[in-house]
């Protein structure tokens, strides 16, 4: 279903939670804490107010949030927007080779930092991801955590936009 940001501002928030639950993966409680934040004047707005509420949230639910995403390029169950946002740069196309590299890589990458790697695959290309698979992993844990934040924030804005077009 299609939102205007107005519909949003109206809603109560359970319909608030239940209608951006998806926005942020497994995690309705960015939705239901930013609830509050309203009114919002448009997607933009109700983005930042949404990074807000995870930038405002303890560590523990930050690295909760992180460990949410799927691994990327893998065969196990994951949310219906990960299907399709890993799809569109063709991660459900890989060549046996591609595909054993991507594991290799997502392995090393959660050896390294005890999470997932994240990134906004939407204008990647598989070569692209494949290239900041390689430079992350130099990166520190720190850094890493907070490039994991700003990627899922990325990640949520476009699901936002698919959810409520400028244009309502």
């Amino acid at each position: 279903m299609l939102y205007a940001i107005a519909q949003l501002n109206q809603m109560s928030e359970g319909e608030f939670t239940e209608s951006l639950a998806k926005i942020f993966e497994d995690s309705p409680w960015v939705a239901e804490r930013t609830w509050p934040k309203r009114p919002f004047k448009n997607v933009n707005d109700l983005h930042r107010a949404m990074v807000e509420t995870v930038e405002e949230s303890s560590l523990t639910e930050k690295l909760r949030l992180i460990c949410s995403h799927p691994d990327l390029a893998t065969k196990t169950k994951m949310a219906e927007a990960s299907v399709k946002e890993q799809a569109g740069v063709g991660l459900d196309r890989l060549t046996l080779e591609e595909y054993n590299q991507f594991q290799q890589l997502n392995q090393a990458y959660k050896d390294k930092f005890a999470f997932p790697f994240i990134v906004a695959v939407k204008n990647h290309t598989k070569e692209s991801i494949l290239e900041a698979f390689k430079q992350r992993l130099e990166n520190s844990l720190e850094t890493e955590r907070k490039q994991a934040l700003i990627e899922i924030a990325k990640i949520a804005h476009f699901r936002l936009l698919d959810l409520i077009p400028t244009s309502l």
